[in-house]
């Protein structure tokens, strides 16, 4: 089984953001960046597959030369090799049409990705893929077994829980509870630099979106106290002065 790991270059969670160019570029300088969490445990479950079934994992990433170092980390992890598409992503689209013709040069039997990454939260690359692939899109995938053939998905819906037998290939994004990520050891970071890590130029495709104006959010404003006997003053400031009760 060939199996393809979709994976987002992020800033670390304790990452202080600030912007350039006007608001509209995410300033980079001094910021740590990592494998985006939810690609990592798409990356561990793949490994568990194929361990358990054999094939390969290949790590995709959309992204230009300053995310090798983090891409190598994915090898380390234990990916077989990847694959680096030379360009800027620019937004969801762009990365799934991108990955997209990856995906249809090299044959894999699955994809995963990450429900979404965090730092642009946006969620679409799975189902994205599955309209460019024709593919069946499974999202928030929390358990995911080879089955006869087929692959099973548990994923979460409002209310609960459902199970999911579909044909392959197909693509799936790994929810929270989908695995515990794995930790690069000595002989997987050894490893990772004897294994190829291929770079591909984009191709041509029409810009669908770009980013006006970000902008951080307003600082929390001090905490007020109100005596527990004084619940009327407390329901006062709800009504009047914050709105959030009639």
């Amino acid at each position: 089984m060939k199996i393809l790991v979709c994976m987002s270059v992020v800033p670390d969670t304790t990452t202080k953001i600030t912007f350039s160019d006007n608001n509209t570029r995410l300033n980079s300088q001094g910021v740590q960046f990592i494998i985006n969490p939810y690609d990592e445990l798409s990356l561990t479950k793949a490994i568990e597959l194929t361990e358990k079934n054999g094939g390969t994992v290949t790590v995709a990433t959309v992204g230009l030369a300053d995310t090798d170092a983090v891409i190598r980390k994915a090898l380390a992890i234990g990916a077989h090799d990847a694959i680096r598409i030379n360009a800027e992503p620019i937004d969801g689209q762009f990365v799934a049409e991108q990955l997209s013709h990856v995906i249809k040069a090299n044959g894999y039997d699955m994809v995963l990705t990450g429900r979404e990454s965090i730092d642009y939260n946006g969620g679409q690359v799975c189902g994205l893929l599955g309209e460019f692939l024709s593919w069946p899109s499974i999202n928030v995938c929390t358990k995911i077994e080879l089955v006869d053939g087929k692959a099973q998905f548990e994923r979460d819906i409002d209310g609960g829980r459902q199970t999911v037998l579909s044909s392959l290939p197909a693509v799936a994004s790994a929810q929270k509870d989908l695995c515990e990520p794995r930790i690069p050891n000595m002989k997987g970071i050894m490893a990772a630099r004897t294994k190829a890590l291929v770079v591909v130029e984009p191709v041509a495709c029409e810009i669908s979106s770009r980013y006006k104006q970000f902008e951080s959010p307003a600082p929390k404003q001090a905490v007020r106290l109100i005596d527990p006997a004084n619940a009327g003053q407390l329901i006062d400031i709800l009504k009047n002065e914050a709105k959030i009760i009639a």
